[in-house]
């Protein structure tokens, strides 16, 4: 069965969702006079919208487009990251919540100030300022390919103004220009009410999809499920390395590093956790626009809980692609790579105007991620750099420059994007974890360096981060081919790569610390310390 064209209904779902971010963004725009507000929103927010922001901000158009499209050509391994969150996070959440609601004002990396010195939170938040710049890029780039693809834009030549281009560019151009608009003029407050409206449209549209998938092919769901469930994928991980695993399943489980296996993804899902509610300035300042502890803790345990079954959700409708086309017998294009199936299906099997409610999903998918990145990474910048090293500016030139940042940020985002449609060949979804395994710095470590020990010092968390540089150029660069050591070379996974630079910073940050005296009384800033005021408090 052919594409269809997307029909008039379609346009005018997609119109009104566009419509009412925007004007989210300009009822909001009336309170944001202060730095407090545009980027805590006054501290006052209810805990299920806060939690159900959290959810929006950890899904994005990875999740729509490339967990589909893993379900559908291979298994379940991929979502083991996401199924370690919780595990880490009941051991966490108690703690690190209260902390940072407490001794840091808007940035997350004035803790690693406090803990460790200046030079500690100009290197956090540089690992992070660079890693969600990159990812902004990349969820840029994957919507605005599926958009592309699915109105016929990509093999379109636009004219406007004597100057001819891909039809995709276009689409990068008017998403990005939205997505500035109502993050600029709104603030926090925009950016979790409109998460609030995505959240909700995503989980509808993923649910809509999954009806379709289970309920149309004859047999009805338990024919779809018998087929998921018998089938079994083929891995190759090089000549001597064959696995046949079940296509619902989370193998190979061998203690395998080189390859990616059960153990690699659930190691590096655990430091995900840590870095991304520990270190990570889109999650923290979720904690921070609670209205108090307790409601922040449970906006924290909402996000999580609500995670897990949604990533869960997209990586089962890859599955039910695959049993439907099976089953069905319904037209697939001969050679169609696994992230584009998921678009094709909705654009070829669902009614008009379903149509358009599933492409106003993905869009608020990916918007949801790029707004919490953009009012983020303003706060980091005025907060890690302007505000600290010019500490007698006014609220007023802060908050200026705050929305100048989210405009110059979004952009640095759509040039990236633009990047990726003329160079990136590689597959979406191994991009962006690769990319956080290489851009995460070892930040994780330095913030268990920082909250779970008492003996480390400046100076020994400075030799962490040397030593965590040093083994990071060396693992990427050998890993990639540019330099070549032999016997020496990293050999891993490249998922690995992330996991290791943490141990090194944490190992090497607290055995330096002993070559070198305390510097200074660290009170509460250890969780030793926390739960001792935490105790005395409640006393």
């Amino acid at each position: 069965m052919p594409e269809h064209k997307l029909q008039w209904l379609d346009y005018l779902v997609v119109l009104c969702y566009f419509g009412t971010i925007v004007y989210m963004g300009l009822y909001f725009s009336r309170r944001q006079k202060t730095t407090d507000k545009y980027f805590t929103g006054g501290r006052s927010m209810p805990a299920w919208a806060v939690g159900i922001s959290i959810l929006a901000t950890l899904i994005s158009s990875v999740t729509f487009l490339a967990y589909p499209g893993a379900g559908y050509s291979a298994n379940w391994i991929l979502l083991v990251q996401g199924l370690m969150v919780p595990v880490v996070l009941v051991f966490m959440i108690w703690f690190i919540v209260p902390m940072y609601r407490h001794i840091i004002g808007i940035s997350t990396y004035e803790f690693f100030e406090k803990r460790f010195g200046y030079g500690a939170r100009l290197y956090s938040s540089l690992a992070f300022s660079s890693a969600h710049f990159i990812k902004m890029g990349t969820v840029f780039y994957l919507l605005a390919l599926a958009l592309a693809s699915m109105t016929r834009l990509d093999i379109q030549q636009i004219n406007i103004l004597g100057m001819s281009f891909k039809g995709t560019y276009l689409v990068i151009f008017v998403l990005g220009v939205i997505v500035i608009l109502y993050t600029l003029l709104g603030g926090i407050e925009a950016v979790v009410w409109c998460e609030v409206i995505q959240g909700f449209l995503l989980m509808g549209g993923g649910l809509i999809c999954i009806a379709v998938l289970l309920f149309r092919p004859e047999g009805g769901p338990v024919a779809a499920l018998k087929t998921a469930w018998s089938a079994t994928v083929r891995i190759e991980h090089g000549p001597e390395t064959v696995y046949t695993v079940r296509k619902i399943g989370f193998g190979p489980y061998s203690w395998d590093f080189v390859n990616l296996t059960f153990w690699v993804m659930a190691i590096n899902g655990v430091f995900y956790a840590i870095q991304k509610y520990g270190t990570d300035q889109t999650i923290v300042q979720r904690f921070l626009v609670a209205k108090s502890d307790k409601a922040a803790e449970k906006a924290a345990l909402t996000g999580v809980l609500l995670c897990v079954p949604v990533w869960t959700l997209f990586m089962f409708i890859g599955t039910c692609l695959f049993s439907y086309y099976k089953l069905t017998g319904a037209f697939l294009p001969e050679g169609i790579k696994p992230d584009k199936v998921f678009p094709y299906f909705i654009m070829s099997q669902l009614p008009m105007g379903v149509t358009g409610l599933i492409l106003a999903a993905l869009m608020s998918a990916a918007l949801s991620s790029l707004d919490a990145d953009l009012n983020c990474l303003s706060a980091v910048l005025v907060e890690d750099y302007y505000r600290r090293l010019t500490p007698n500016t006014t609220d007023r030139g802060r908050l200026i420059l705050g929305k100048l940042a989210v405009a110059v940020c979004g952009i640095g985002a759509m040039i990236v994007a633009s990047l990726y449609v003329r160079y990136s060949q590689k597959g979406a979804l191994g991009t962006i974890f690769a990319l956080y395994a290489i851009f995460s710095g070892g930040v994780a470590g330095l913030f268990l360096l920082g909250f779970l020990t008492t003996r480390t010092n400046r100076k020994g968390c400075y030799v962490g981060i040397i030593a965590c540089i040093v083994f990071t150029a060396y693992a990427f660069l050998t890993k990639q081919g540019t330099i070549d050591l032999g016997a020496l070379n990293f050999t891993h996974h490249k998922y690995m790569l992330g996991v290791y630079s943490h141990i090194v910073l944490f190992v090497v940050g607290y055995l330096a610390s002993f070559l070198f005296q305390q510097e200074k009384d660290i009170g509460d800033l250890t969780f030793y310390g926390w739960n001792k005021k935490r105790k005395q408090a409640q006393a």
